[in-house]
């Protein structure tokens, strides 16, 4: 009855998208790495949801918190590059493709210009070390950057590479930052 009340309040996306979120935040043994992986995969090419919410997960595998920790960046960084190719995939597809391009193009917002202008500048300024960077940033949606990446790079195992290094770097910062406040406190 409560997933129901969440769906009509907000919408069926708003209980979706909190329903996942909520599903992340209480995960718990073997099955909750998976799930963890699973939700890291979606939001690299579908979800516009925060890869963070995955470190708050209380694994309760009956190891070290830094082991379980480590755990968690692992398989969130692994599960985002998985992802992260299948969107790359997607978009070598559509970069094959004349009447998505066209049809982007002529949108009121050319989206296609703006990313491929932000990326063609990330691109060649840095490389694929520019898409780890960018995918560093906490806070920051993935999807957006690594599908207008996507659509300009041809070299899977650089694009995974990259990708699974922004993961675990944007992962680690978080936790400094986290580390950083309680230190405060």
């Amino acid at each position: 009855m409560a997933t129901v009340s969440v769906l009509a309040s907000g919408g069926f996306f708003d209980g979706l998208y909190h329903g996942l979120e909520t599903l992340v935040r209480t995960s718990t043994g073997p099955a909750g790495l998976g799930i963890i992986g699973v939700y890291s995969f979606l939001i690299a090419f579908v979800l516009p949801l925060p890869s963070e919410v995955v470190l708050v997960a209380p694994l309760r595998l009956g190891l070290p918190g830094w082991v379980e920790l480590g755990l968690i960046v692992l398989v969130s960084g692994l599960g985002k590059a998985a992802g992260s190719v299948f969107a790359f995939h997607i978009g070598q597809e559509a970069k094959q493709s004349g009447p998505v391009i066209r049809f982007l193009r002529r949108s009121r917002f050319d989206v296609v210009e703006w990313s491929e202008n932000k990326t063609v500048e990330l691109a060649q300024r840095y490389g694929y070390i520019g898409l780890a960077l960018a995918l560093c940033v906490p806070g920051f949606p993935d999807t957006l950057s690594i599908y207008a990446f996507s659509v300009l790079e041809e070299d899977y195992v650089r694009f995974a590479l990259a990708t699974f290094a922004g993961s675990v770097g944007r992962l680690l910062l978080t936790l400094a930052g986290a580390a950083s406040v309680a230190a405060l406190a």
